[in-house]
C-alpha cells in the first residue's frame, strides 16, 4: 500500500530484539513501526542512541478485552512512551482511546502530546478479489469454516453449536474447519470441548476438520473450499480471517466487532439461535453476503490508506 502510494517501505521479519539494529542499518529509514509487542522497552535505550534519527512506532492489534490476556501489555505501553523517539500506534478507535486515557493521567503529559505520540493506525487488506461463488454447491455435506487462533475470545465452541443447528436446518452434514497448532490464552480446554462435541456426534456424519497452520497461498486455498466462514467472536480489531475468506469469495457470518463486516450479518455473539439464521440467510443468498462485505472492506482499507499516506507522506519506512 505505502510503496504504490510513493511512500518508499520495507517489511522485514525479525527473529528476535537482537535482529532489529541489522535491519535498520539495511534500509536506514525515517521510521521503523515494529508490529505487535514483541520488543522489551529497554531494548530502545540501546537502540536510540545507534539510530538518533530514527523514529519508532509499536503497533497494537487488539482490543483490551484480549488485550488484558497479555500480562506485560500496559507496562509495556507506558514503558514505551518514556522514550521521546517512540510512538505507539493502534489500529482500533476504542484502543486508542483507552490508550489515551491511561497516558493522559500520567504526570507531564498534555492532550496534544498524547495525541500526537499515541496515534491511529488501521489494518490495510489488499482488494484482490476473486470471483463470488454464486451458489453454494449441491452435496449432503456444509463446510463451515472457524478459522484462527482457538482461543477463548474467539468463540468457537457456540459457533460449532450454532452451525450444527443450521445444518440441521437444511438437513445437511456439518464439516465444521478449524485450525490447530495454536491454541492461545487457555484455549486448550476449548479445543478439548470442540473434540468432545463430535465425539459425542460420531456416527451421524457431522464431523471436526481440523487443518494444520500453512503457507498463506495454501490457507487462501482452503477458504475458498468453504461453503460459509464465520467469525463470531468476542473481541476484533480488523479480523484478517474473515478478510481472507471475503476475498476469496466466500460469505461470511460476523459480528458487530469486525469493523467492516455487514450489519445484516453481524449477529450476536452468545445467540446460537441468531447466529443460526444468520448462517440460513446467507446460505439461501451467499452472492449478496459477499457483495456487502466486500464493498464495506473496500470502504474501510480505502479510509485506511488515506490515514496512513497522510502519516508517513515522503518518509521512508521500515515494519
Amino acid at each position: 500500500m505505502l510503496n504504490k502510494s510513493g511512500i518508499k517501505a520495507s517489511l522485514e521479519v525479525a527473529i528476535d530484539n537482537n535482529c532489529i539494529d541489522r535491519l535498520v542499518t539495511k534500509h536506514k529509514p525515517t521510521h521503523v513501526i515494529i508490529e505487535a509487542l514483541w520488543v522489551v522497552p529497554s531494548k530502545f535505550a540501546e537502540l536510540i542512541p545507534l539510530h538518533p534519527k530514527v523514529k519508532w512506532i509499536v503497533r497494537l492489534h487488539s482490543e483490551m478485552p484480549f488485550m488484558a490476556g497479555e500480562g506485560i501489555a500496559i507496562n509495556w505501553i507506558g514503558d514505551y512512551l518514556t522514550f521521546p523517539e517512540v510512538s505507539v500506534g493502534v489500529n482500533a478507535p476504542r484502543m486508542l482511546d483507552e490508550v489515551r486515557t491511561m497516558i493522559r493521567n500520567k504526570p507531564d503529559w498534555t492532550k496534544a502530546q498524547v495525541n500526537e505520540r499515541v496515534i491511529y493506525l488501521p489494518n490495510y487488506y489488499p482488494q484482490d478479489y476473486w470471483d463470488i461463488k454464486g451458489i453454494i454447491k449441491k452435496s449432503d455435506v456444509v463446510n463451515i469454516g472457524c478459522f484462527g487462533a482457538v482461543r477463548p475470545l474467539k468463540n468457537h465452541l457456540l459457533q460449532a453449536f450454532a452451525a450444527l443447528k443450521f445444518a440441521n436446518r437444511i438437513g445437511k452434514k456439518l464439516h465444521f474447519h478449524i485450525n490447530v497448532g495454536r491454541e492461545e490464552m487457555k484455549g486448550q480446554p476449548v479445543l478439548h470441548n470442540l473434540q468432545g462435541m463430535f465425539m459425542q456426534l460420531a456416527g451421524t456424519g457431522h464431523q471436526l476438520v481440523m487443518h494444520d497452520w500453512v503457507q498463506r497461498g495454501d490457507f487462501l486455498n482452503l477458504c475458498r473450499q468453504m461453503d460459509i466462514g464465520m467469525q463470531v467472536n468476542f473481541s476484533e480489531t480488523f479480523n484478517i480471517v474473515g478478510a481472507d475468506l471475503i476475498s476469496m469469495g466466500v460469505p461470511l457470518v460476523g459480528t458487530k466487532e469486525i469493523p467492516w463486516c455487514s450489519t445484516l450479518y453481524s449477529v450476536d455473539p452468545t445467540n446460537s439461535d441468531e447466529i443460526s439464521t444468520a448462517l440460513l440467510e446467507t446460505y439461501h443468498l451467499p452472492w449478496l453476503n459477499v457483495l456487502l462485505n466486500r464493498r464495506n472492506l473496500t470502504k474501510y482499507t480505502s479510509k485506511t490508506n488515506k490515514i496512513w499516506i497522510k502519516q508517513f507522506a515522503c518518509q521512508n519506512i521500515t515494519k
